[in-house]
Protein backbone atom coordinates (compact mmCIF):
# COMPACT_ATOMS: atom_id res chain seq x y z
CA UNK A 1 0.00 0.00 0.00
CA UNK A 2 1.26 3.47 -0.91
CA UNK A 3 2.41 5.73 1.90
CA UNK A 4 0.44 8.86 2.73
CA UNK A 5 3.25 10.85 1.07
CA UNK A 6 2.98 8.85 -2.15
CA UNK A 7 -0.73 9.58 -2.11
CA UNK A 8 0.09 13.31 -1.79
CA UNK A 9 2.58 13.04 -4.68
CA UNK A 10 -0.12 11.36 -6.78
CA UNK A 11 -2.59 14.11 -5.80
CA UNK A 12 -4.88 11.57 -4.17
CA UNK A 13 -4.68 13.59 -0.95
CA UNK A 14 -4.52 17.37 -0.59
CA UNK A 15 -1.43 19.19 0.64
CA UNK A 16 -0.12 22.73 0.91
CA UNK A 17 2.65 22.26 -1.65
CA UNK A 18 5.47 24.77 -1.57
CA UNK A 19 7.74 23.40 -4.30
CA UNK A 20 8.19 20.46 -6.61
CA UNK A 21 10.65 19.17 -9.17
CA UNK A 22 10.86 15.89 -11.05
CA UNK A 23 12.18 13.99 -8.03
CA UNK A 24 11.08 15.89 -4.90
CA UNK A 25 8.17 17.57 -3.17
CA UNK A 26 8.02 20.10 -0.31
CA UNK A 27 4.81 20.80 1.57
CA UNK A 28 3.59 22.13 4.89
CA UNK A 29 3.26 19.72 7.77
CA UNK A 30 -0.44 19.85 8.69
CA UNK A 31 0.44 19.08 12.31
CA UNK A 32 3.45 21.35 12.72
CA UNK A 33 5.60 21.78 15.79
CA UNK A 34 6.21 25.39 14.71
CA UNK A 35 4.59 27.79 12.24
CA UNK A 36 6.16 27.19 8.81
CA UNK A 37 7.19 23.55 9.50
CA UNK A 38 7.74 21.82 6.15
CA UNK A 39 8.36 18.30 4.94
CA UNK A 40 10.70 17.58 2.04
CA UNK A 41 10.39 14.18 0.40
CA UNK A 42 11.71 12.24 -2.56
CA UNK A 43 9.00 11.16 -4.97
CA UNK A 44 10.43 7.67 -5.02
CA UNK A 45 9.02 5.82 -2.02
CA UNK A 46 11.91 4.69 0.14
CA UNK A 47 11.36 3.90 3.81
CA UNK A 48 14.74 4.76 5.35
CA UNK A 49 16.91 7.74 4.43
CA UNK A 50 20.17 5.78 4.65
CA UNK A 51 18.86 3.26 2.14
CA UNK A 52 18.99 6.02 -0.49
CA UNK A 53 21.93 5.95 -2.87
CA UNK A 54 24.46 8.74 -2.35
CA UNK A 55 23.43 10.74 -5.41
CA UNK A 56 19.72 10.67 -4.54
CA UNK A 57 20.48 11.67 -0.94
CA UNK A 58 22.65 14.57 -2.13
CA UNK A 59 19.91 15.76 -4.50
CA UNK A 60 17.30 15.55 -1.73
CA UNK A 61 19.48 17.65 0.56
CA UNK A 62 20.17 20.20 -2.17
CA UNK A 63 16.41 20.51 -2.77
CA UNK A 64 15.83 20.88 0.99
CA UNK A 65 18.47 23.63 1.15
CA UNK A 66 16.72 25.61 -1.59
CA UNK A 67 13.42 25.33 0.28
CA UNK A 68 15.01 26.23 3.64
CA UNK A 69 16.51 29.42 2.21
CA UNK A 70 13.06 30.55 1.02
CA UNK A 71 11.48 29.42 4.28
CA UNK A 72 13.93 31.52 6.34
CA UNK A 73 13.05 34.61 4.26
CA UNK A 74 9.34 34.07 4.89
CA UNK A 75 9.21 32.91 8.51
CA UNK A 76 10.90 35.05 11.16
CA UNK A 77 13.32 32.79 13.05
CA UNK A 78 16.97 32.40 14.00
CA UNK A 79 17.55 29.33 11.83
CA UNK A 80 15.89 26.55 9.93
CA UNK A 81 16.51 23.29 11.72
CA UNK A 82 16.36 19.86 10.15
CA UNK A 83 15.24 16.58 11.59
CA UNK A 84 15.01 13.13 10.10
CA UNK A 85 13.06 10.81 12.34
CA UNK A 86 11.31 8.47 9.96
CA UNK A 87 9.17 6.60 12.45
CA UNK A 88 5.74 8.00 11.69
CA UNK A 89 5.54 7.54 7.91
CA UNK A 90 7.48 4.82 6.03
CA UNK A 91 8.67 7.26 3.35
CA UNK A 92 11.85 9.32 3.61
CA UNK A 93 11.18 12.85 4.78
CA UNK A 94 13.19 15.76 6.11
CA UNK A 95 11.50 18.12 8.53
CA UNK A 96 12.45 21.77 7.99
CA UNK A 97 11.49 23.68 11.13
CA UNK A 98 11.91 27.40 11.87
CA UNK A 99 13.93 27.61 15.10
CA UNK A 100 14.29 30.18 17.81
CA UNK A 101 15.20 27.66 20.53
CA UNK A 102 16.16 24.00 20.74
CA UNK A 103 12.71 23.29 22.21
CA UNK A 104 11.24 24.08 18.78
CA UNK A 105 12.45 20.63 17.69
CA UNK A 106 10.39 18.88 20.37
CA UNK A 107 8.08 16.46 18.56
CA UNK A 108 6.45 15.39 21.83
CA UNK A 109 4.78 18.74 22.50
CA UNK A 110 1.25 19.50 21.35
CA UNK A 111 1.12 20.14 17.62
CA UNK A 112 -0.24 23.36 16.19
CA UNK A 113 -3.23 23.76 13.91
CA UNK A 114 -4.13 26.62 11.61
CA UNK A 115 -7.07 27.59 9.47
CA UNK A 116 -7.01 26.71 5.78
CA UNK A 117 -6.41 30.40 5.03
CA UNK A 118 -3.43 30.54 7.39
CA UNK A 119 -1.85 27.41 5.87
CA UNK A 120 -2.33 28.96 2.43
CA UNK A 121 -0.78 32.24 3.59
CA UNK A 122 2.25 30.45 5.05
CA UNK A 123 2.63 28.36 1.88
CA UNK A 124 2.35 31.40 -0.37
CA UNK A 125 4.87 33.43 1.62
CA UNK A 126 7.46 30.62 1.36
CA UNK A 127 6.74 30.08 -2.35
CA UNK A 128 7.31 33.80 -2.94
CA UNK A 129 10.88 33.41 -1.72
CA UNK A 130 11.77 30.69 -4.23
Amino acid sequence: MASIFTRIINRELPAYIVAEDDDHLAFLDVKPVKRGHLLVIPKKEIDYIFDMDDEALARLNAFAKKIAVAQKKAIPCKRIGTAVVGLEVPHVHIHLIPLDAIADLDFTKERLTFSKEEYESIRDSIKAGL
